[in-house]
């Protein structure tokens, strides 16, 4: 596979727009001309988010939507949202009613107020229309861009201990035609990002050297271990889109969407906890050749693009302020 994938088959274009200084971002993922079928699946008991039904067939869109946006800025980054919607209405984009259109625009949050950069930094509206006009379908930026210009992995040594993460991106599938999917992933979580060997690549760092190893931690904590999880709360979350190369229902790609979160929990752990408010998206065409292959095909790869896209966000990120990232060392 390419090292930065095109996703023109998939009928998507992704555009960021980075917050240097305030270290916080977003990212769109919008169809490239027409709008894109939508499921979701929830893992994380601590999620924010924007029009998450109308990613399901319980709504009367269907899943029919025209973008997704993951945003930095918690609660806050949801009103970047309108940058998005303002792009679409100027092209005649989005859910008839008639007179006019609505742009269907699914979001998640999650939480970069802090250590990095600054609280009153939040991702706006401007630039979420600037990530929606720049969208490409190649090239597309990974690492600490877009929504991981902030984000970090890590976190129950402390934000001193923690190790930056970003944006990845993966495809799986063949490459000539025939079924594929593509994951697009941002990391800000509370626990450890393993790689393929299950060894730990990225996480809670020890004073002295190596990984604290969060999950083992947390098995041996109590109750007499409250300053443990102090200033936890809120500060984590995964969200990621994956999406496939054909035509599918909304309960079908809802069921894509659960079956990519074994990925999270194979490379990221703990995952889906108090502290982390994860969600993935699955998306597919509007037009098109349907999937005629048993889902389970595209599930199975669904997880494997996202399992590779976790490795490459934490890979491919750069270190800031103290927190440092493996693309200090490795290169990139």
């Amino acid at each position: 596979m390419s090292d930065r994938p095109n996703l023109e088959r998939f009928g998507v274009a992704v555009g960021h727009a980075t917050d240097a200084d305030g270290a916080t971002g977003l990212t769109v993922l919008r169809g490239i001309s027409e709008p894109i079928r939508a499921g979701v699946a929830v893992v994380g008991q601590a999620t924010g988010s924007r029009e998450l039904l109308a990613a399901s067939s319980d709504h009367l869109v269907d899943g029919r939507v025209d973008a997704i946006v993951l945003t930095g800025g918690s609660a806050y980054g949801l009103d970047a949202v309108a940058g998005v919607m303002r792009w679409m209405e100027e092209r005649g984009r989005g859910f008839s009613v008639g007179p006019g259109v609505v742009p269907i625009i699914p979001a998640a949050v999650m939480f970069d107020l802090a250590p990095l950069g600054k609280f009153n930094a939040r991702p706006t509206a401007e630039m979420a229309y600037e990530a929606a006009e720049s969208a490409r379908s190649t090239d597309i930026a990974e690492g600490s861009v877009g929504a991981g210009t902030g984000t970090s992995v890590g976190k129950i040594a402390g934000p001193s201990l923690a190790m930056k993460s970003g944006v990845g991106l993966a495809v799986e599938g063949d490459a000539d035609g025939g079924i594929a999917v593509f994951a697009l992933v941002v990391v800000n979580a509370f626990g450890d990002v393993r790689g393929a060997s299950g060894r730990i690549i990225a996480g809670a760092r020890r004073t002295g050297g190596g990984f604290v190893d969060t999950s083992a931690v947390l098995a041996q904590a109590s109750a007499a271990t409250p300053e443990l999880f102090k200033d936890l709360v809120l500060r984590n979350t995964t969200l990621a889109v994956v999406g496939v190369n054909r035509m599918m229902t909304s309960p079908e790609l809802a069921a894509l969407a659960r079956a990519a979160t074994a990925a999270l929990f194979r490379r990221i752990t703990p995952t889906g906890t108090v502290f982390d408010g994860d969600i993935v998206f699955a998306v597919g065409r509007t037009v098109g050749p349907p999937l005629v292959a048993p889902p389970a095909v595209a599930g199975v790869l669904a997880a494997a693009a996202l399992e590779r896209a976790i490795e490459r966000a934490v890979v491919l990120a750069k270190g800031r302020e103290g927190i440092p990232g493996i693309a200090d060392t490795n290169g990139h």
